[in-house]
């Protein structure tokens, strides 16, 4: 595991969210998912840059059609967004709770090309901030 996914699995592993059992690393079909809610079938994705890459994002479409054609929900949080994991452990809530997916905090009102773009320039400025040291 990643060590954000290390960071989500403290919180959700052992039944310590809300009672919910989760699963890690569960394979379905020929994919393996992050987490698994087996108590409703809600599937959790963490997702780092690599998946705002066009292809990536191509590959990622066609697994979550995969998913719900059998009967999964698909919520994906970005790595970044952990660093506020009240809002995240929250909208984990929500879809878990909630019979269609909710959109992310960061998706809420804004088009998926501006998320894109402000997450494109949080990765620049990261990359950047790291060269100066």
């Amino acid at each position: 595991m990643t060590d954000t996914e290390q960071t989500l699995w403290y919180y959700l592993r052992g039944k310590r969210f809300l009672g919910y059992k989760f699963k890690r690393q569960v394979p379905i079909g020929n994919y393996i998912v992050d987490f698994l809610c087996t108590d409703n079938k809600t599937i959790i994705e963490l997702d780092g840059a690599g998946h705002l890459e066009p292809i990536q994002i191509q590959h990622d479409n066609e697994r979550e059609i995969y998913l719900k054609e059998k009967g999964y929900k698909v919520i994906r949080i970005l790595n970044n967004e952990l660093e506020n994991m009240e809002s995240v452990l929250e909208y984990i809530r929500i879809n878990i709770e909630n019979p269609s997916p909710q959109p992310s905090p960061l998706e809420r009102g804004e088009p998926k090309y501006k998320r894109i773009i402000m997450l494109t320039k949080i990765i620049n400025s990261m990359i950047s901030f790291a060269w100066r040291k």
